[in-house]
């Protein structure tokens, strides 16, 4: 039956009940969706910590060796779009249990390559199912949660990156003091990125798919019963049979944003937010091992410790900034963030160009404690304040806007690294996070709360 103008009234209030009224299972799905992040984070930076073992034997070119850790950026970059887009054609559940399967193989990959080069083409396939599973985890989390509930576990997703930071940090230390051969650590460490992902794919078998995107297909009668299963409501609004939906076009989302200044407003501020934090990040952060090893703040062992207790602090500061949220709205959280971050750059550059090498783990400490505060909603925004139809699409256009600076970043900061000196290169850092600030403060409505579905 095609749709008429009686079921889309019916279906816009069918998803306002589920969205105001159901938190499935407590907070299950939200965890189930952002664990993903712990395998993003110990592929994305288990590189950077082996990096050095891979270049010792085989002695690639700057450019080669900037390539393979960056590769997995690049390909996220397909992948957020094309997974994004997809979530929306073919459903949430299809696309984050394939998602898991291709990154089991592709982790293992690693693990057996012959060279730079193949490491590079494994890698950027790996990131495409990396892309992916971030953008159509982000749309189960706001299509299964309700409002206010949702954006706080949103907000999340850096607590676990930090845990996936710490974890990869501690595995990798224990195979130093283990004296593990630096080949064998090294692919070792690459490939065990399969463990968390398979233990992540047998937790999410069961998942349904989302009774929100079931109902904006028009496949009422299966949303019924996922409703009746997981929340003991059978959704008495919907009739019991199915309509015809039409097709949105993939570029529809876009014309869609324009018609709401607040949706509009707020998504420009969710990829200027994307942008800023993933280009701070994967400029000074992602490279924070090789700064403490040149200014000459520890061995490769004691930069592995000072940094797990970085992690460990930033960790901290991902739990709290959600918890904060609430309080001081998505605005709130951001201008802190970026403020922090911003003053700590300042300060970082300063100490290595002065030489108070003593100084620089602390600004560094309050850099990553600001970053998880900035990076903590600008995701979460683009994803909340779009129509539901586009919710997949939106996400992944937003998480283009994190993997592409980080591609970039990694990929040319060593040059300007080598080329301006660290506390240069380091201030040169400054214009991401004072972009940020000023779109926190000029740009971004406050949206927590929001009510668009």
């Amino acid at each position: 039956m095609a749709l008429d103008r009686s079921d889309r009234a019916v279906m816009d209030g069918a998803v306002r009940h589920l969205v105001t009224h159901y938190n499935p299972k407590g907070n299950r799905v939200g965890w189930l969706m952002l664990s993903s992040i712990l395998v993003e984070a110990w592929d994305l930076y288990s590189i950077a910590f082996v990096l050095v073992f891979i270049k010792d034997q085989y002695h690639p070119d700057p450019f080669l060796l900037g390539l393979a850790a960056a590769a997995t950026q690049g390909g996220a970059l397909v992948g957020a779009i094309l997974g994004g887009w997809l979530a929306d054609k073919v459903g949430r559940r299809i696309m984050f249990l394939t998602t898991m399967v291709l990154f089991i193989v592709l982790a293992v990959a690693q693990a057996f390559v012959t060279s730079v080069g193949w490491l590079v083409v494994v890698r950027l396939l790996l990131g495409v199912p990396l892309g992916s599973d971030i953008s159509n985890g982000y749309t189960y989390i706001m299509e299964s949660m309700p409002k206010g509930v949702r954006e706080v576990m949103g907000n999340r997703w850096q607590f676990m990156f930090a845990v996936g930071e710490v974890l990869t940090l501690a595995v990798i230390a224990v195979f130093l003091l283990a004296g593990l051969d630096h080949e064998m650590l090294w692919r070792v460490t690459l490939g065990l990125g399969a463990l968390p992902a398979l233990v992540i794919l047998l937790m999410r078998h069961d998942l349904p798919e989302t009774a929100v995107w079931l109902i904006r297909h028009g496949r009422f009668r299966e949303a019924k019963r996922t409703t009746l299963a997981m929340y003991g409501d059978e959704l008495a609004m919907l009739p019991d049979r199915d309509v015809a939906v039409p097709k949105p076009r993939p570029t529809a989302f876009l014309a869609d944003l324009r018609k709401d200044p607040i949706r509009w407003r707020a998504t420009i501020f969710g990829w200027i937010a994307c942008f800023a934090q993933g280009a701070e990040f994967a400029t000074f952060g992602f490279y924070l091992p090789v700064l403490f090893t040149m200014v000459g703040v520890s061995s490769v062992l004691g930069n592995n410790f000072v940094l797990m207790a970085l992690y460990s602090l930033a960790a901290v500061s991902g739990w709290v900034g959600p918890l904060l949220t609430p309080k001081i709205g998505h605005r709130g959280i951001s201008i802190a963030g970026f403020s922090i971050v911003l003053v700590s750059l300042v300060v970082a550059a300063w100490a290595i160009w002065a030489g108070h090498n003593t100084v620089l783990p602390f600004a560094a400490a309050a850099m990553l404690w600001g970053h998880y505060w900035d990076a903590s909603n600008c995701m979460t925004i683009p994803t909340l304040v779009a129509r539901s139809e586009y919710r997949g699409t939106a996400s992944g256009f937003a998480y283009m806007f994190v993997k592409l600076p980080s591609f970039l970043s990694i990929f040319l900061f060593p040059p300007l690294f080598t080329a301006v000196g660290q506390a240069a290169a380091t201030l040169f850092v400054c214009i991401f996070p004072l972009c940020g600030l000023l779109a926190a403060i000029f740009i971004l409505p406050e949206v927590y709360g929001f009510d668009g579905d």
